[in-house]
């Protein structure tokens, strides 16, 4: 059976929260680009820590890649990674104003790193179309600056691969690895109180 990590509100807000300087200090991200559906509550907890007096807030995008399967167990709504990255929302680019893409420093935000093929999948279709953009602007020398933040990296072998300057920079920032145990995030529960009593009974 799989061990299962109940994971509450609080214990999310004070990753984001203790992240949030080094986020700051090492990708000065102008964009966040959140997964869908996991990243879009991080993300939004994170722009509130990356906010400085005077500043502007980052502005949110999502895109949704989907990558997880059910078990088909009606008693257990665990699920378990599939094979093939599902695009179900992505950038409109026509309507997006490229600006705010070209050139500039992208953070993308996801709950966690598991075998690690949607951020793989995220990162080289982002880098792909903002490399087009770049190229129809007259801009193509331009790249932009893509780092990856997670509330939880998975300590296990990876299918996916990211870009080894991506790597080597440093750009990429796990709050908290885990073992390779079934995460329990509190946007997926349809009992919050009895969800947050399994957080705190669980042993820690």
């Amino acid at each position: 059976m799989v061990q299962k990590v109940y994971i509450t509100y609080n214990q999310v807000h004070r990753l984001c929260q203790i992240s949030a300087e080094q986020i700051l200090s090492s990708f000065a991200p102008n964009l966040i680009i959140a997964i869908g559906g996991g990243g879009f509550i991080p993300a939004r907890i994170l722009r509130s820590f990356l906010k400085r007096p005077g500043s502007a807030n980052i502005p949110i995008q999502a895109i949704g890649l989907s990558l997880y399967e059910n078990l088909g167990q009606t008693d257990d709504p665990a699920e378990t990674p599939g094979t093939k990255v599902t695009r179900t929302q992505w950038l409109d680019l026509s309507a997006l104003e490229m600006v705010n893409l070209v050139g500039k420093n992208i953070l993308i935000v996801d709950e966690v790193d598991d075998t690690r093929t949607t951020l793989e999948y995220a990162v080289r279709e982002l880098e792909k179309d903002v490399q087009e953009a770049a190229e129809k602007m007259g801009h193509s020398g331009e790249r932009a600056r893509f780092s990856i933040f997670v509330l939880h990296n998975k300590d296990k072998p990876k299918k996916g691969r990211l870009p080894e300057d991506m790597l080597l920079e440093e750009r990429y920032l796990a709050a908290k690895t885990v073992g390779d145990v079934w995460i329990c995030y509190p946007w997926e529960a349809t009992d919050i109180d009895e969800h947050d009593q399994l957080a705190i009974s669980q042993p820690s």
